[in-house]
């Protein structure tokens, strides 16, 4: 006997068959682009760490330490993604760690791109004196200020949230993980934005200083001016980068507007849309900047690059051959 809700389940059934399978394909090629200039940013680590000569000069040091502080940020940030997207919940314990962490190596960029600006002004304005001002010691010893300044941060919100919040750490979220999910109250958000204020202030006025002075050195006739012409570029390249870093800051105050005037799928649009443009982007350009630049980094990370790519190529024809 003919059933005629038999038909009607069985297109029902093959139209959320459909729309799961778009959204499946939308959730990988949105995490695509990420985990693309993850896999670029994690071979710029080795190539970094590949060479002596990397572990030996100062700046090299330093562009190690921004990259590793982008490429922690840019992981936690794509794994808190695919939690979402997947809708795992987890304990409120858990996603503090996380966000922490995140915001610790978000916080090291900007002081970082300061002492590297200080670096390259340094090398210009006084070459004799370089070598003697920018060892390798003072360089740890500036990267370990930079931790420590960024810990403090961390530790003043975590002591804020401890005496403010009642609401037990072990409980599990009722929401995707994310930082607003902790520091909700006014004074959190107060207490980020003098904090930033203070950051980008500080950070900007010692990189534009270094870029007027490497500026000032360039038209001297004593100066070296192909040196002098690369510094003045990367200390620009540093302010862009710094610039985009702000821009990151206004990621939350965008979300906050539009909140209840577009609907949810909108807002998780856009949501991912700003999370790639305002924070990703800025995290990746740090190996595409230096990694293209550098006349001694650029051939082994090139080599590295080919070499990652070439070995499923041969793997491939070998299972051919079988």
């Amino acid at each position: 006997m003919f059933n005629p809700i038999q038909p009607w389940k069985n297109s029902s059934a093959s139209q959320q068959y459909e729309v799961e399978l778009v959204k499946g394909l939308y959730r990988f090629l949105s995490a695509l682009p990420c985990l693309i200039f993850l896999y670029i940013n994690s071979i710029m680590l080795f190539t970094l760490r590949s060479k002596p000569v990397f572990s030996e000069t100062p700046r090299y040091i330093l562009l190690y330490n921004l990259l590793f502080a982008d490429t922690v940020q840019l992981a936690l940030g794509q794994l808190l993604y695919i939690l979402a997207a997947a809708r795992v919940y987890m304990a409120r314990y858990v996603c503090l760690i996380i966000t922490m962490v995140t915001a610790l190596t978000t916080d090291i960029s900007p002081f970082n791109l300061a002492v590297m600006s200080l670096e390259r002004y340094v090398a210009v304005c006084f070459p004799l004196r370089h070598a003697s001002i920018v060892t390798i010691r003072n360089t740890i010893a500036a990267v370990a200020a930079i931790w420590a300044v960024c810990s403090v941060n961390i530790l003043i919100r975590l002591l804020m949230l401890v005496f403010l919040d009642s609401t037990p750490f072990h409980r599990f979220m009722q929401d995707f993980c994310a930082k607003d999910a902790f520091f909700h109250l006014k004074i959190f958000h107060d207490f980020e934005k003098g904090f930033m204020c203070v950051v980008f202030v500080s950070v900007g006025t010692v990189i534009i200083c270094s870029y007027i002075g490497v500026i000032v050195t360039a038209r001297s006739a004593s100066s070296d001016k192909t040196s002098a012409s690369k510094a003045r570029k990367t200390v620009l390249l540093h302010l862009i980068q710094l610039g985009l870093t702000l821009a990151s800051t206004l990621h939350t105050t965008i979300m906050v507007a539009l909140h209840g005037r577009v609907d949810r799928v909108a807002i998780v649009r856009i949501h991912y849309a700003l999370f790639l443009c305002l924070i990703n982007l800025p995290r990746c350009l740090s190996c595409l900047i230096y990694g293209l630049r550098d006349q001694t980094i650029r051939p082994i990370l090139l080599y590295h690059l080919s070499f990652c790519l070439r070995c499923p190529m041969m793997s491939v024809r070998l299972l051919k051959k079988r």
